[in-house]
């Protein structure tokens, strides 16, 4: 196989969990959540795939259970969030600190150890690919047709860039906020989901390595858009594929400064959208129809 093709293949593969926690991170967006804990709810993900795939010795239920452990994760960012009208941020945060530590714990807990979890039974492979990245492709693109072409996606606009018109309209904007929060967290779910059971057959301390933030990044680079999404996720996916390619070819370089590109590019992608990509107007702000 050629290095060009076996970079695409790379590209595509390293892609799929930034996208899909990406495009999670979309529909909380859209509908006026800024949602901080992807990180955190991708790492849940990833955890809980790897326990659940070794105690059940099914993988497809494993990735059930990564996107369950996201949505509970989302559940409760949605709960301080929306209802109890909390610090986005914060309470993202939050989330990203007590998943980096329960993991850790439950790691101790569960198998004794701290670094990682033993072997884990992982998915079938298609072309070289696990299953799940086929599936991360095909949520992506229906994306596009679920926010544009149904009434829930028109909804989800409505709610994120006036919620009080939406109101007045007989539009329930909590439970559209609600929707969208917890659909941001089984994506990054099955996200996670892919790095312990579909790339790996284990999970491993702080395995999700910034890609919920680089998701994030991802997320305003493509404009908030299922489109600029997965353009802008497979260009951090080239960035990662191509630092390993590198590694692989390049010698006298250290190591850190290569592993470094997919972040670099992410600093500089960010630093050349700033005052022009623009946020949904009511992202982060909590609803409240007697403020207004």
């Amino acid at each position: 196989m050629s290095i060009f093709i076996s970079l695409i293949l790379a590209t595509i593969r390293q892609a799929a969990p930034i996208l899909i926690t990406a495009i999670g991170g979309m529909f909380s967006e859209l509908t006026g959540v800024v949602n901080i804990g992807l990180e955190g709810m991708m790492l849940m993900g990833a955890f809980s795939a790897a326990v659940v795939s070794y105690y059940t010795g099914n993988p497809y239920v494993g990735i059930l259970g990564g996107m369950m452990a996201g949505g509970i994760m989302a559940l409760l960012h949605a709960t301080l969030s929306i209802k109890y009208k909390g610090n986005q941020v914060v309470s993202g945060v939050a989330i990203n600190l007590f998943a980096s530590g329960f993991t850790v714990f439950m790691l101790r807990v569960l198998f004794n150890q701290s670094g990682n979890t033993p072997t884990v039974p992982k998915t079938a492979t298609l072309f070289g690919m696990s299953i799940i990245v086929f599936i991360i492709y095909a949520i992506a693109f229906a994306s596009h047709w679920f926010i544009y072409k149904t009434v829930w996606g028109l909804r989800m606009r409505a709610v994120g860039e006036h919620p009080l018109a939406a109101d007045t309209v007989g539009i329930n904007v909590l439970k559209v906020r609600y929707f969208g929060v917890i659909m941001s967290g089984l994506l990054a779910g099955l996200g996670g989901a892919y790095l312990s059971i579909g790339a790996l057959s284990q999970f491993t301390k702080e395995m999700s390595a910034g890609r919920g933030f680089i998701a994030l990044a991802a997320l305003v680079f493509g404009k908030w858009t299922p489109g600029g999404v997965i353009g802008a996720s497979l260009l951090f996916g080239f960035a990662d594929a191509g630092q390993t390619l590198i590694q692989q070819y390049v010698t006298g370089v250290p190591p850190q400064f290569i592993q470094m590109l997919p972040y670099i590019l992410t600093l500089l992608a960010l630093a050349g959208v700033v005052g022009k990509a623009v946020a949904p107007a009511s992202s982060g702000k909590p609803y409240d129809k007697n403020d207004d």
